[in-house]
C-alpha cells in the first residue's frame, strides 16, 4: 500500500529515494568490501593456516553470528527510547573497524573466536538502528524499494571486496588451492582502509530524521521501558519471529557453504570467483524483489526465497561436480537476493512507527541466536555423519517453514 512518509529527512532525492538511503547504502558497500576481503575466507585461514577442527570452525562460525543477537536486541530498543539511531549506527560502525587490524596479528583459533566476536559486537550495536534509520526515511510504499537498494549496494560491496581480494590471491600465491598467511594478511591489510571510509561517510553524510509522531499512538517512547520491549506488538509479528526461528535453525553459516565448494577440490581463487557470482546474483535480484513485494505483497515473495534455499540446500547435499557448485552459488545468491531486503521491509509493515528499533532489533536478536545452535549441529552433523547432512537438514526445515508462513500468516 501506497503511503507518505511519516519522517521529514530533507534534501534532494537520490535514485528516486531519501539520501539517507543512499548514504547508508553507501556505507554497508564499503562495510562489506573491507568484511568480504578479511572474514569471507576466514573458514579457510582457520582451516588452511591455523589448523582448526570442524567443529571449531562451526564454534567461530555460530558464535560470531549469534553474538551480535542481545546486542542488537538493546541497540534497537534504545534507539526507540532515546528517539536517535545514528549514534548508536556510528558507535556500531566505529567498533567492527577497531577490531578488524588484529586479525593480522592472529595465530590461533582461539584468538580469532575473540577478534570476530567484537566485530560481531560492533554489527550488534549498529544494525537495528541502522535498518530503522532505512525505513524512517522512507514511505511505507517504498520499503520494498528502498530495502532492495540497500541491500543491492551491501551486495555490490561484496562484490567489489571479493574480486580485490582475488587480485590479492592471485599477485601473492598464484592458483593454489591453499590459503597462506602472507595473502590472508595482505587482504587484512588493504581491508581495513574501505572501513575507516565508511565510518567518515556516516558521520559526515547520514542525517537523523525528524520523526512525526502517530496520531494514534498510545504513549510516547520513552515511556516504554523495558518491560515494553515484547509489548504493543501484534500476533502476526510473533509469529514471524517464531518461524523465522525454525528456518534459521537449518541456515547454518555459510562456512560451510564455502567448505563444501573448497571440499571438491576446487582452487581457492576459483572458490572467490564463486563467491563473487554469488553476490552478483544477490545484488542484481535485490532491487526487483523488493519493489516486486510492494506490489505482490512480502509473504509471497519470502516464501518464493525460501524455495529456492531448499532446493539450493538439496543442490549442496547432492553435488558431486565442480560446474554443479556455479549454479548452486547463482542459485543461493537468488534466495538471498529475494529475501534479506524483503523480510526487513515485512517487519516494518507488522510492527507500529514507535517500535520499529526495537522490531528489528528482536527480528536480528532472534535470527543471531538460532545461528550458534544451527552452525554447532551443521559442525556436529558434517564430521560425525558427513557433508551432505546439514544440507538435508537446512533443506528440511526450509520446506517447514514455507509451511508456516503460508498457513499461519496473513497480510
Amino acid at each position: 500500500m501506497i503511503g507518505t512518509s511519516d519522517t521529514d529527512t530533507g534534501g534532494k532525492r537520490i535514485w528516486g529515494l531519501s539520501p539517507n538511503v543512499f548514504f547508508l547504502g553507501m556505507v554497508s558497500l564499503l562495510t562489506d568490501v573491507s568484511s568480504e576481503m578479511i572474514f569471507t575466507l576466514l573458514p579457510l585461514f582457520l582451516r588452511h593456516v591455523l589448523r582448526a577442527p570442524f567443529t571449531a570452525i562451526g564454534l567461530i562460525g555460530g558464535l560470531s553470528e549469534s553474538a551480535d543477537a542481545i546486542f542488537m536486541i538493546f541497540s534497537g530498543w534504545l534507539s526507540d527510547e532515546v528517539g536517535k539511531r545514528k549514534p548508536l549506527a556510528v558507535l556500531g560502525y566505529s567498533i567492527s573497524t577497531i577490531a578488524k587490524p588484529f586479525m593480522y596479528l592472529a595465530s590461533s583459533w582461539g584468538a580469532v573466536l575473540g577478534i570476530r566476536f567484537s566485530d560481531r559486537i560492533g554489527k550488534g550495536i549498529r544494525t537495528s538502528p541502522r535498518d530503522a534509520l532505512v525505513v524512517d526515511s522512507i514511505s511505507a510504499g517504498e520499503r520494498g524499494r528502498g530495502f532492495g537498494l540497500h541491500r543491492a549496494m551491501d551486495t555490490s560491496g561484496a562484490v567489489l571486496g571479493l574480486a580485490v581480494a582475488a587480485i590479492i590471491i592471485y599477485l601473492v600465491q598464484g592458483g593454489g588451492a591453499y590459503l597462506g598467511l602472507e595473502t590472508y594478511q595482505w587482504l587484512v591489510l588493504v581491508g581495513i582502509v574501505p572501513a575507516l571510509l565508511a565510518v567518515l561517510v556516516l558521520l559526515i553524510f547520514v542525517r537523523e530524521p525528524v520523526r512525526k509522531p502517530s496520531p494514534d499512538y498510545k504513549g510516547t517512547v520513552a515511556s516504554t521501558g523495558h518491560r515494553g520491549l515484547i509489548k504493543g506488538f501484534d500476533t502476526r509479528f510473533k509469529v514471524f519471529l517464531a518461524i523465522m526461528a525454525v528456518f534459521t535453525l537449518g541456515n547454518s553459516s555459510d562456512f560451510f557453504v564455502i567448505l563444501r565448494a573448497w571440499g571438491l577440490d576446487v582452487s581457492l581463487i576459483y572458490v572467490v570467483v564463486m563467491l563473487i557470482m554469488f553476490n552478483v546474483t544477490y545484488a542484481v535480484t535485490s532491487l526487483p524483489a523488493g519493489i516486486l513485494s510492494d506490489k505482490l505483497g512480502r509473504r509471497r515473495v519470502i516464501t518464493l526465497g525460501w524455495f529456492i534455499y531448499a532446493l539450493v540446500y538439496l543442490g549442496f547435499a547432492l553435488v558431486s561436480e565442480v560446474w554443479q557448485v556455479w549454479l548452486l552459488f547463482a542459485g543461493y545468491g537468488i534466495y538471498y537476493g529475494i529475501v534479506e531486503g524483503v523480510a526487513r521491509a515485512f517487519v516494518a509493515d507488522l510492527v507500529p512507527k514507535e517500535k520499529r528499533g526495537t522490531a528489528y532489533g528482536l527480528y536480528h536478536g532472534v535470527v543471531g541466536l538460532t545461528l550458534l545452535p544451527a552452525s554447532l549441529i551443521a559442525g556436529w552433523l558434517w564430521q560425525t555423519y558427513s557433508p551432505a547432512s546439514p544440507f538435508y537438514f537446512g533443506a528440511a526445515l526450509a520446506f517447514v517453514a514455507m509451511l508456516g508462513i503460508i498457513v499461519l500468516i496473513r497480510e
